[in-house]
């Protein structure tokens, strides 16, 4: 590679504003969200359109440069971060923002890939629509992004993770070459539905650039709750119980620990009503007017003999029953950092994880603090171990034994190591370990084909 000319070329191709070379201005894209790896880009790219974006991609193949993908950089497993041989491409795909079409008719938008979440839920909102993904970092987050990680959330127990939520998608492949199927059908039987190939991939098969995706009704009924439980199986009983009573109006079922309560309380970050060994978030909704759902839902409590439980008589309190849930990621940095699982069980499997589990790590690590919560309606638990063992001033010492343990009970009961925030360079190894040989194969043959020089995103799992 002649660095000098393909900068230059590159330069020519998006406008020498957009190509940013010096350290001071890469370092922001040369570190994931939780400081935990550090890169060095041979510069930054910010195409502004698709064409700018395809002929970027094929002076890289030319060139024959590795090209990093990068959306809103709030990976929690660097996913988007190049390494540090100082020879990788970081694009960044910010200024493709644009909203290509809203088909309120057809409940569909499609959006160009550097479109916030915020921003995608706001658009549909405009338009009495309601884009029901919902994660912590939307305001920061992008619709390309949330694709290459198969984004879930808060709202996956009712409409799924962005695998439902995409209709169609646009793609740059390795050598520049364009996969242009922005379709808006929900039936389509003419050969293999090639957008999933990309989405969950990481940005290592291809550069999303624009998605069609679904929209639904704008609920304009919800209640919500906030309730005590004693244990994990208690909770379980009351996802059975609002399922059968309230079906898919359901949409919002977290569970959460009593050292999540604490951590929110010692932080001062939001609200807590009550403390309790373990609390649920729920929330239903549905159209019509919100005072239809209140009876039933104060008659399941009462059918219950629930002791500790907040129902929101309004919209500013549910916004604070949701705030407690919505701070416990950065309530747990402010506290210093952790050992992150984002594993899913069957949800009947729940309360057995989280008891074999809290054992097993306190048997190899005495005192050992986790801190749990997450979407238990789908079976994902953000699962984190905050401490270990005293005087350990570096817990990541123990990192690969902490996961040892969680992860052979994660997949003892038919779990993931990753539900919702991939695999990026934190688990690549692990995955070698627990996925099914035959199908990791499979991937690896996938990439070979699509990226056979793998140049697009390397260094990350596959």
């Amino acid at each position: 590679m002649n660095t000098e000319s393909f900068l230059e070329e590159l330069a020519a191709l998006i406008g020498p504003s957009h190509l940013l070379t010096a350290d001071c201005d890469t370092s922001p894209y040369c570190v994931d969200w939780r400081q935990r790896y550090f890169g060095r880009a041979l510069a930054v790219a910010l195409p502004g359109t698709r064409d700018e974006a395809a002929a970027l991609m094929r002076l890289a193949h030319r060139h024959r440069v590795a090209v990093v993908p990068q959306g809103g950089n709030t990976s929690t497993c660097g996913a988007a971060t190049p390494d540090t041989s100082g020879r990788q491409l970081v694009v960044g795909l910010g200024r493709l923002n644009r909203v290509l079409a809203i088909d309120a008719g057809n409940d569909t938008m499609t959006l160009e890939a550097g479109v916030t979440l915020a921003a995608a839920q706001q658009l549909a909102a405009r338009h009495k629509r309601l884009f029901p993904l919902s994660l912590a970092s939307e305001g920061s987050c992008q619709i390309g992004g949330n694709l290459s990680t198969n984004a879930g959330g808060m709202a996956v127990l009712r409409y799924g993770t962005m695998r439902e939520l995409a209709l169609g998608l646009e793609v740059i492949l390795p050598d520049g070459s364009l996969i242009e199927d922005l379709s808006g059908l929900r039936k389509d039987t003419s050969g293999l539905d090639i957008k999933q190939l990309f989405i969950g991939a990481e940005g290592q098969l291809g550069l999303i650039t624009a998605a069609t995706l679904r929209l639904f009704p704008m609920p304009t009924a919800r209640a919500t709750a906030l309730i005590g439980v004693d244990t994990p199986q208690e909770g379980l009983d009351w996802l059975h119980r609002l399922r059968d009573r309230f079906g898919d109006r359901l949409t919002t079922f977290e569970l959460i620990s009593l050292p999540c309560l604490e951590l929110v309380r010692r932080q001062n970050t939001a609200r807590v009503p009550f403390m309790s060994p373990w609390a649920i978030l729920l929330e239903l909704s549905d159209g019509g007017d919100s005072a239809a759902l209140y009876p039933p839902l104060l008659e399941c409590l009462a059918q219950a003999h629930t002791v500790d439980g907040v129902v929101a008589k309004n919209e500013a309190e549910r916004e604070a029953l949701w705030a407690l849930r919505e701070v416990l990621s950065d309530s747990q940095k402010r506290e210093g950092p952790s050992i992150k699982h984002d594993i899913a069980v069957p949800c009947s499997a729940i309360p057995v994880f989280i008891d074999e589990a809290g054992a097993a790590l306190e048997a190899a690590f005495p005192g050992c603090r986790i801190i749990a919560f997450g979407h238990a309606g789908d079976g994902n638990l953000h699962y984190n171990v905050s401490a270990t063992r005293p005087g350990n001033t570096d817990l990541f010492d123990d990192e690969e034994r902490v996961n040892g343990i969680v992860y052979d009970i994660v997949y003892r009961h038919g779990g993931t190591l990753a539900a919702e925030h991939g695999i990026g360079q934190l688990k690549r190894h692990w995955l070698e370990r627990y996925k099914d040989p035959a199908a990791l194969a499979l991937m690896r043959a996938i990439k070979q084909l699509l990226d056979p020089e793998r140049r697009m995103n390397p260094g990350k799992w596959l």
